[in-house]
This record gives C-alpha cells, structure tokens and sequence, in this order.
C-alpha cells in the first residue's frame, strides 16, 4: 500500500511536470490540470467522513484521471518527466505556494457561492 501511494505521488509529479510542456496538447493540459489540482485539493468530491463512499475518490478516481492523463500526452514527455520527477523526489517534496494558494482560493470561491444559493434558496 505504502509503495502504491508512492508511484501515486510520483505520478501527480510526472503529470505536473508534464503540464508545462510544450509538446503537450492543450487539451490534454487542462485535463492534467483538472487531474492534478483534484488530487491536491483538500476538499474531496465525496468527503472522507463517509462510509466506504468516502475513499472512492481516493482509490478510484485519482488514479483513474491520472491514467487517462498519461494516455493523452506523449510517451517521450512521459519519459522525460519520470526522470525529472524521480530526481525531486530524492531531493525531497518540490513545494509550490501558488498553485496551493489558488487551489484553496477556488475552493472558497465554490463553497462562499455554494453558501449563497443555499441561503437564497431558503429565503
């Protein structure tokens, strides 16, 4: 479990290196983002706290959007980004503040408007 987790964190590398490449597809880019900024969010599509339903996304949508991300971007990419990504993770975990920072911005953003509705709604 503890190896698989691994290549899982290795492969979230890989597609976010990945993304800043520029033989990669546009599309295959904002998948990868989608992929990659799910993956980090601290804000899961079906909270953790229930049963079974919790660890869906976990076990079984991240490591789904990251295969079909690696099938969209070219294999030389892949293979170049596997080896940049093993180097970081030797040197230890690469820390970006931007991108977290606006991750958890745009989770703010969709939870103040989820907020909104719901009080619309009942007013």
């Amino acid at each position: 479990m503890k190896a698989w987790a691994k290549k899982l964190k290795q492969q979230i590398l890989v597609l976010y290196l990945a993304y800043k490449d520029d033989r990669v597809p546009w599309y295959a880019k904002i998948f990868t983002a989608c992929v990659v900024g799910y993956a980090l969010s601290p804000i899961d599509l079906i909270p953790d706290f229930i049963p079974v339903l919790g660890y869906i996304d976990d076990v079984i949508l991240v490591p789904l959007g990251i295969m079909i991300a690696l099938k969209m971007i070219p294999r030389e990419v892949i293979a170049e980004c596997e080896i940049k990504a093993e180097e970081m993770m030797k040197k230890g975990k690469p820390k970006n503040w931007l991108a977290g920072s606006l991750v958890i911005l745009l989770w703010g953003i969709v939870l103040v408007w989820a907020g909104l509705e719901v009080y619309s709604f009942y007013n």
